[in-house]
């Protein structure tokens, strides 16, 4: 058994309030955190939850504990990080959390060159569409899309740009849109936003800059999927029109493969920004990938918000 891991488990299992949710924020099963739990309390000799299948209660020995494995933890993780202050070279493992498509499209071949000029850097990427905490899932820097948390340093990236477009072959077959309004006589297939995405909205109405401003267009179609790369192959096959980030379809569009629709308008775009924590900026191989990023996809200095 991995002591300090054990540790770390149980402390989310008293975090969160139950297995099943410490489960996913460590990214395990929730077999693995009972393995974990009992083999804690087989080593100590002493239980440290009462369970029932309602509800979990700490034992006197378990919230005792429990205080003593944030003291053990945290006076590691201040050891690891002085060590990491005290290396001139960046090294160590950089934990990092990028949207899907960005990270796919657009970072994930880039890290390329980054490990080349920072060999000593092991690289943790978890690329997913949730905004994940960057302190409770452990990670040192995230991209993040919409508004940034306030409680982080946020430096603004280039924005994350939207293309309208579909087939050549669907535009033979269907005409092609020449205003925002005859998207409403056309299959446009949507992306399906989570619930919690600012941008939910679009699934129904995609929103487009005209000399009036802002308008947000009606869409229908016969597919609504909650994969860009999903959407991306409906569109090539000439299913119907999509709205897809341009990190997706760039190549598809200059190959001639899909084709930019309204263009004389104002398409859809997003903010996009680097994120971290005040105090890990001073590690090495942060400061190391923030410098990489920003020389990446950083904003013009005339153009920060």
């Amino acid at each position: 058994m991995d002591l300090f891991q054990a540790m770390s488990v149980y402390v989310k299992v008293v975090d969160t309030g139950s297995l099943t949710a410490a489960a996913q924020a460590c990214e395990m099963s929730t077999t693995m955190v009972g393995n974990h739990l009992r083999a804690l309390e087989q080593r100590l000799g002493v239980r440290l939850i009462n369970r029932t299948t309602r509800r979990q209660r700490l034992t006197e020995f378990g919230s005792a504990y429990y205080q003593r494995c944030l003291e053990v933890l945290g006076l590691v993780a201040d050891s690891e990080r002085l060590a990491e202050q005290t290396q001139g070279e960046p090294s160590g493992t950089l934990r990092i959390t990028a949207p899907l498509t960005f990270g796919t499209e657009r970072l994930a071949p880039a890290l390329a060159q980054f490990n080349q000029r920072f060999p000593q850097v092991k690289l943790d990427v978890v690329l997913t569409n949730q905004r994940l905490d960057l302190l409770d899932h452990g990670f040192d820097v995230a991209i993040r899309l919409g508004h940034p948390d306030p409680k982080m340093i946020a430096r603004p990236l280039l924005d994350y740009t939207l293309t309208i477009c579909a087939s050549k072959a669907y535009l033979t077959r269907r005409g092609t849109p020449q205003k925002p309004a005859d998207l409403q006589q056309h299959d446009c297939l949507s992306f399906a936003y989570s619930a919690a995405d600012e941008w939910r909205f679009a699934q129904e109405h995609w929103p487009i800059n005209g000399p009036d401003g802002e308008i947000k267009v009606p869409v229908n179609g016969p597919m609504l999927i909650n994969s860009s790369s999903g959407l991306h192959r409906a569109a090539l096959a000439g299913m119907g029109v999509v709205m897809l980030p341009d990190a997706l379809v760039a190549q598809d569009l200059k190959d001639g493969h899909l084709v930019a629709l309204l263009q004389g308008y104002q398409l859809p775009h997003r903010p996009m920004s680097l994120m971290y924590a005040q105090d890990r900026y001073r590690l090495p191989k942060l400061r190391s990938f923030v410098g990489f990023a920003l020389e990446q996809w950083g904003k013009p200095q005339g153009e920060a918000e």
